[in-house]
């Protein structure tokens, strides 16, 4: 028993969810999560499966403390996300689900490049599902946009992992490094699936056409398996804590002048991931359980305000910000879930937020990135704005829009209350989650100077809110369409391919025209100087047109010769 992969049990599930139907393949979706985990916590750390195949050494399953930390995690979101699609009838979704899940976790426990590669192309295929079944020409076209980039990290990965066998002999997935094109490679695969700057337009075009439950599946799954690969393979690598600072920091200006509110998460997201991506470039034992235990964190929080938006759009059919407000009176339980999501992420203190970005941050100054920590002080003051503050502010209260929707169906309810449960129960207990870390720290982030900086932090944040809506600064929520990356191929790339090709076809044209009025005139001189042979071999007979042709192609041919 010990040698069965988690992932195992979900792809056992996926199939049962496709022939079972109502409260049977209900039952079965909550119940996988749950057995898997049990059975995950029964197995001790080690290498648990190993074989040979074609030559190469293969580790399906390999748990140590770091892999199994995001096992957990994963059960718990995939336990959270089934709850909340159980009213879903869709075949299709559900199955995708399992398959996206079980792929997440067979990625986390790999234990060589070769059966990691499998598992991200399998993230890709199945998750790209959750997009399509929404059943929209937008969502068609995002989901194709996503599953090209998402397969093209996949053959970079898998071109990165041949070159490394063959640098190093071995396809075990263990500290890689910067050293060589192998290791470039594979850094810039992970890069993409991890929303590197430039490389994240995926996400914040993919995530929001996802239907309301396939979006809370994607923001568990994908960039934290990028994340976790590179906890993996390139802790302590400096580069990665400049990347993860311009990650934590660009996406904040998108969010606050972005409508859609899934769409200002999905630059959360990003946000979020950055500070996770700081804490591996940082190296060290504290920057690394900061980097995992926010990750851990940012699945709860982050999934808890995707299922309150995902319920405001279930219930009004809308999720502008500039369509929504005063729901708190019909919606009173997402209201509240909502904003303990928007707690969390905050990083208020007693929520699970803090307990885990401050480890990041105190890591940051006591390695000497001054910088990135200022940095990481404006990002954070930047996700209160625009998560914690103007997602609850403009769906719930803000204007009364005159929507009247209810709550949404009993499971999503408790779902959400689950995920909220946790954010509040890490936050006040967090030796719960430290003692799941991949080291022993003896950090404590309830001291003085950590509770008066972030408090202060977050007083004058939410200051700066209230002023900047009183005096009409603060960007409206209109109707709008924005581009950031994109705008280079719907835009830029239009620009420039459209006048090319006409230029190019003009080009053609002027030149097979000149080339075809050439070789007319030849034929023509060819027929006036020759009246004798014009009479020899009749234009008006094929064969003298052939023997014709015979000569002009025998005449070219000696002239190559002669020229050659």
């Amino acid at each position: 028993m010990l040698e069965i992969p988690p992932f195992v049990p979900f792809f056992i599930g996926a199939v049962l969810a496709a022939v079972t139907r109502g409260p049977l393949r209900g039952a079965i979706m909550v119940l996988i999560p749950v057995l898997s985990a049990i059975h995950l916590w029964m197995v001790p750390e080690g290498i648990h499966l190993q074989f040979n195949f074609l030559g190469y050494e293969l580790t399906p399953y390999r748990l140590d403390k770091l892999s199994v930390m995001f096992g957990y995690v994963f059960h718990i979101a995939a336990f959270l996300a089934i709850i909340y699609a159980l009213h879903v009838k869709d075949t299709v979704q559900q199955v995708a689900a399992m398959m996206y899940a079980g792929s997440g976790l067979g990625a986390v426990f790999s234990g060589d490049l070769l059966t990691l590669f499998v598992f991200w192309e399998l993230l890709a295929f199945t998750s790209v599902f959750l997009i399509w079944a929404r059943r929209t020409e937008r969502a068609y076209k995002a989901g194709m946009r996503y599953l090209i980039v998402q397969v093209l990290s996949g053959v970079i990965l898998l071109v990165g992992t041949l070159f490394y066998q063959a640098e190093h002999g071995t396809l075990a997935f263990e500290f890689i490094g910067l050293n060589g094109i192998a290791g470039w490679l594979i850094f810039i695969a992970f890069g993409i699936k991890c929303a590197f700057p430039v490389a994240h337009n995926w996400l914040t075009d993919a995530y929001p056409e996802a239907t309301v439950t396939g979006t809370v599946f994607l923001s568990a799954f994908t960039t934290k398996v990028a994340v976790y690969t590179l906890a993996r393979g390139y802790p302590g690598t400096e580069l990665l804590v400049y990347i993860g600072a311009a990650m934590a920091c660009f996406p904040i200006f998108f969010a606050v002048i972005e409508n859609d509110l899934r769409r200002v998460l999905a630059y959360s997201l990003i946000n979020q991931v950055g500070f996770m991506v700081v804490g591996v470039g940082i190296g060290t034992a504290l920057a690394i359980n900061g980097a995992v235990s926010h990750a851990f964190n940012d699945v709860i929080f982050k999934g808890l305000l995707f299922m309150s938006m995902g319920a405001v759009l279930k219930m009004t059919g809308r999720i502008n910000g500039s369509d929504l407000g005063g729901l708190y009176k019909t919606m009173p339980k997402t209201t509240v879930l909502c904003i303990v999501g928007a707690a969390s992420i905050s990083a208020f203190p007693l929520f699970s937020g803090f307990v885990s970005k401050s480890m990041v941050m105190t890591a940051a100054l006591e390695n000497g990135f001054d910088w990135i920590w200022l940095m990481l002080l404006f990002a954070s003051a930047g996700v209160f704005h625009h998560a914690g503050i103007k997602i609850p502010y403009f769906a719930f209260f803000a204007h009364d829009s005159g929507l009247r929707a209810s709550d949404p169906p009993t499971n999503m309810i408790i779902a959400m209350s689950i995920a909220a449960a946790l954010c509040v129960g890490i936050g006040v207990y967090p030796a719960a989650l430290y003692s799941l870390l991949p080291y022993d720290t003896g950090y404590n982030p309830y001291d003085a100077t950590h509770i008066l900086a972030q408090t202060q932090l977050l007083f004058f944040s939410a200051l700066a809110f209230v002023w900047l809506n009183l005096k009409n600064l603060y960007p409206p929520e209109l109707p709008s369409t924005n581009l950031d990356v994109d705008w280079t191929y719907r835009r830029l790339m239009p620009a420039i391919i459209k006048p090319t090709i006409v230029m190019i076809s003009r080009v053609y044209a002027a030149a097979a025209g000149f080339i075809s009025g050439g070789i007319n005139w030849g034929i023509n001189f060819l027929s006036e100087k020759n009246s004798k042979l014009n009479g020899m071999i009749s234009s008006n007979h094929p064969a003298g047109s052939m023997v014709l042709w015979v000569v002009v192609i025998l005449a070219a041919y000696l002239l190559l010769t002669f020229f050659k």
